[in-house]
């Protein structure tokens, strides 16, 4: 239980590894959120995690390399997100800036699909925001953590007939 079967420093260096590698692959892969993935995003998370296991801990299966290889994944993750808030460009290189997916009505269909937005995706947020039609939305924003924000274009008591 206590007995590891390869150096602390090799567990250290292991699990820095595979963090890093991980942030940035799922950087790569997309800004949906948590609770916007679907099972087949999710079963991929499951997945990855258990692939992963045996490279973090070559092996060792004792207590002490199970609590090195956690202890080394929290402190890798509190590292990157106090320095992503004191370096800009950093937070930049690791969330990704907003992007405008409808400015003034038009949608930007090249960044939906960067971004693997289907058009169903986007009505579906539209609808949730009390929008209907894209020509009424002023801006919809997808923001760094895979939220889309939609602002919608002020009405004109004129063209409402009111």
């Amino acid at each position: 239980m206590f007995d590891m079967s390869v150096p602390w420093w090799e567990l250290v260096l292991r699990s820095i590894v595979v963090y890093l590698f991980l942030l940035v692959f799922l950087r790569l892969t997309g800004r949906r959120q948590t609770g916007q993935y679907a099972p087949f995003d999710l079963v991929l998370l499951l997945i990855l995690s258990n692939a992963v296991q045996n490279s973090m801990n070559a092996g060792d299966n004792s207590l002490v390399g199970g609590l090195i290889s956690a202890g080394t994944l929290i402190f890798c993750h509190v590292a990157i997100a106090r320095l992503t808030y004191y370096y800009p460009w950093l937070r930049h290189l690791v969330d990704g800036r907003p992007k405008v997916l409808i400015h003034q009505g038009q949608v930007h269909q090249d960044l939906l699909a960067d971004e693997k937005i289907t058009s169903d995706d986007l009505s579906a947020i539209l609808r949730a925001n009390g929008c209907l039609h894209t020509h009424d939305v002023e801006r919809a924003t997808i923001e760094t953590n895979g939220q889309i924000t939609v602002v919608l274009r002020k009405r004109n008591q004129d063209q409402d007939g009111v």
